[in-house]
């Protein structure tokens, strides 16, 4: 399945609009528009299409929110299906929460580290740079997004990338935002260490992860 280029914001208003919390759920953050009141899920609460204000909700079966829920996490890191159903079947392999590990497995991506530690703006940047082979992991370049990482894993920026200025634009946000405990971060070299596995209470994915581990256990 090729990866979905189609209009993102309608995505991101369709689920917010089927949220039960009212939450304003932000799949992709390409960047600071989706932080500031120019985001469609910030001017329009409510879903994509015509004469939606006001139309009643249908009722979604219990396999419905399975599957949303599931689409939902996919569309947040950027996996394709089967890729991401491997990552299922991994994690069920795994002793203990299998939503736990499978939400951890997510986590360690070396593209979505990127993006927790405030390199990139948006994961699709991430993914970008880390294919355009920016990185390095223990010290060996790596150009693979989906590459997972481990609890001490030293991530560095190739040396010759560093005062680009892409690099230099984003470590000056970088400054401003906080990146997760469990992630390290030396902002004078731009280097940074996973020092541990993300515990659930560490990782802020809006999904509930047991309605797709009851989606795959069918």
């Amino acid at each position: 399945m090729a990866r979905y280029t189609g209009p993102v914001c309608r995505i991101c208003r369709r689920e917010t609009s089927a949220s039960k919390t009212g939450e304003k759920i932000k799949l992709f953050l390409k960047g600071d528009r989706c932080l500031s009141k120019k985001c469609a899920v910030e001017r329009r609460g409510t879903a994509p299409g015509q004469k939606t204000q006001g139309k009643a909700r249908q009722k979604i079966s219990e396999y419905g929110r399975q599957l949303r829920e599931k689409q939902k996490m996919r569309k947040y890191y950027g996996v394709h299906e089967r890729q991401f159903e491997n990552y299922f079947r991994e994690a069920a392999r795994v002793p203990g929460q299998t939503g736990r590990t499978f939400l951890q497995l997510l986590e360690r991506r070396l593209d979505n580290v990127v993006y927790r530690l405030n390199l990139a703006s948006s994961r699709s940047q991430a993914r970008q740079l880390v294919t355009h082979r920016h990185f390095l992991v223990n010290g060996r370049r790596v150009n693979v997004p989906s590459y997972v990482l481990r609890a001490g894993d030293v991530i560095t920026i190739v040396e010759r990338s560093k005062n680009s200025t892409v690099f230099q634009a984003n470590a000056e946000a970088a400054r401003n935002r906080r990146h997760p405990e469990w992630l390290e971060l030396n902002e004078a070299d731009l280097t940074a260490k996973v020092l541990s596995l993300p515990s659930r209470e560490q990782i802020d994915t809006p999904v509930d992860e047991q309605l797709i581990v009851e989606y795959y256990s069918r």
